[in-house]
């Protein structure tokens, strides 16, 4: 019996997409009453039209990521992801639990996803910070400890849209055996020569173990363990005594860590099929990195992220872009009544399509299928 895969891109509000903020910070310490009260004390770094401390929160709805530091390092070894993510329109939260040389890995990952939640419940209490600013996305992400951490977040769990990390290292309970109950989609990063939690030992096998219907790994070419933070002196120190060392520098790590991480963001948390196939087009074409990439669909060797539809909304046209595509594909677009408005064939790795003269604003559905079976995507026309 065939799969049915449906993709919804329906774009959230323009200002989500092309404004840029200032970072706010404000610290608060949240308690979970299902762990005997256990305080978690978080600093939250949100979009906001003043920079600074307890600063109002900007207008809209924003994706949150929840970020689990490493071993024996502080959330502020990540502010340059802060600072370069928050002003997109994302708040991020780092609980500063499990900070000791003798860390719970489980609480540790409980702890991440117990924060997932929060914000979630955040936006609908009336007097939270965050009410109404918290859209229905979001990320679990984590580096060395965190990153494994952010599996054990992850296993057995949906209620998030995409788990990212950095270096992840084996935890206690395991995070290997964790990934094999991880479904939802996976980027994972990974430093070369990373001489601290190897790949082959540590992410390497997460990755084999996952069991996501979609995953990528990024290997930076040269690229180390502590790279993936700002300067840490326990990281940098024990990073030190492994072999082998990174050869590319701290600035050259985290840019081309950006470079793919802002796109891939942007399409999965806020629906912008033209960052998808931004993405798609840096992570192929990028001589800084290698990859490997996993994504069942019904469609013969085409992945599921690589087939994309933009823009979304439109007002007149789309493009399909189906990398690689040599086979032919039945194309149908319908409106809400199940009325069909175009039907054709194509064959090309990239089409476009325009819209009927005399055909209404609203929402219509466009349907991919071969022999095997078919995608459908949510189209907005404005």
């Amino acid at each position: 019996m065939k799969k049915f895969i449906f993709i919804s891109l329906v774009i959230l509000p323009f200002l989500f997409f092309g404004q840029t903020y200032l970072v706010g910070h404000k610290q608060v310490t949240y308690t979970d009453p299902a762990r005997n009260n256990r305080s978690i004390q978080t600093e939250i770094y949100y979009p906001a039209n003043t920079a600074g401390d307890n600063v109002a929160i900007a207008n809209g709805q924003f994706p949150v990521l929840i970020f689990g530091h490493g071993f024996v390092m502080g959330w502020d070894a990540y502010q340059w992801l802060w600072d370069s993510i928050v002003p997109m329109g994302y708040i991020m939260a780092f609980p500063r639990t499990e900070g000791s040389i003798t860390p719970s890995h489980s609480n540790f990952g409980l702890d991440l996803r117990f924060l997932n939640e929060k914000f979630k419940t955040e936006n609908t209490t009336a007097s939270s910070f965050f009410y109404q600013h918290i859209a229905n996305t979001s990320a679990i992400m984590g580096h060395s400890m965190g990153g494994g951490s952010s599996f054990l977040a992850a296993e057995n769990y949906t209620n998030f849209t995409t788990l990212i990390n950095f270096a992840a290292a084996t935890t206690n309970p395991s995070s290997i055996t964790a990934a094999s109950s991880v479904t939802v989609p996976l980027l994972m990063f990974i430093g070369e020569n990373d001489g601290v939690a190897p790949p082959a030992t540590h992410q390497i096998p997460m990755y084999d173990s996952c069991a996501s219907s979609c995953k990528t790994r990024i290997t930076i070419k040269g690229g180390g363990h502590c790279y993936f933070g700002n300067y840490n002196f326990n990281c940098s120190f024990g990073e030190s005594t492994t072999s082998p060392q990174p050869t590319i520098t701290r600035e050259e790590q985290q840019s081309r860590v950006l470079y793919l991480l802002k796109p891939y963001l942007n399409y999965m948390l806020k629906g912008n099929a033209s960052d998808g196939a931004l993405f798609m087009s840096r992570l192929t074409n990028n001589s800084n990195i290698t990859y490997q990439r996993t994504c069942n669909t019904n469609f013969n060797d085409t992945e599921l992220m690589k087939t994309l539809v933009y823009p979304n909304p439109t007002s007149d046209e789309i493009n399909i872009l189906i990398p690689n595509n040599k086979e032919i594909i039945e194309l149908t677009l319908t409106d809400i009544t199940g009325r069909i408005i175009l039907n054709k064939k194509i064959n090309h790795e990239h089409t476009t399509i325009k819209f009927p003269e005399n055909i209404h604003n609203g929402m219509y559905f466009l349907n991919l299928r071969n022999l095997t079976g078919d995608i459908n995507f949510k189209i907005v026309k404005k």
